[in-house]
């Protein structure tokens, strides 16, 4: 037979786990909150993503919607999709380290660093080459990425120390 363990619910007594569940928790809603940004964008005069300008793409709106009606469909139809992905992604995230994380679950942990890890693994590259890596376009991923990076670094030790200690 097998045999589960409860953790109590005050497990995540540890102020470093709080802190780094929080902080993780909070840079995943600063996900959201780009991705909100990004949605509203494709629906204004600005259209092109936060941070790209004339020196990126040198049409707007109207030239790419004079140029070519479903290229516009199309691109619009990308920026509503992703949008929706960063979206999840960050909700996801905030509800595994709210929830999980908080409370020394390591499957949470391992889960609610992975999926922005492959998001952002999958996407930042591709800015790099095409010269979309401006500081206006990715600085609030930038910096949302610092604060979960921190958050993650000061969750981890006390995780792995709950880890150890479910083992004896």
């Amino acid at each position: 037979m097998t045999t589960i363990k409860h953790r109590p619910e005050n497990v995540a007594a540890s102020g470093m786990l709080r802190a780094g569940s929080a902080l993780m928790a909070i840079a995943a809603l600063g996900f959201i909150g780009y991705a909100i940004i990004f949605f509203v964008r494709n629906f204004t005069g600005a259209f092109l993503e936060l941070g790209i300008g004339p020196n990126q793409v040198d049409v707007g709106r109207d030239e790419i919607r004079e140029f070519s009606l479903p290229l516009f469909h199309y691109i619009a139809h990308l920026h509503i999709a992703v949008s929706g992905f960063i979206a999840a992604t960050g909700l996801a995230t905030a509800a595994l380290a709210w929830y999980g994380v908080r409370r020394g679950e390591l499957w949470a942990y391992v889960t609610a660093v992975a999926a922005p890890v492959l998001g952002l693994a999958v996407a930042l590259p591709a800015h790099y080459p095409y010269h979309f890596a401006t500081l206006g376009h990715l600085g609030l991923i930038y910096l949302a990425t610092a604060v979960f990076v921190v958050g993650a670094v000061l969750a981890l030790k006390p995780l792995l120390a709950l880890r150890h200690t479910d083992d004896l």
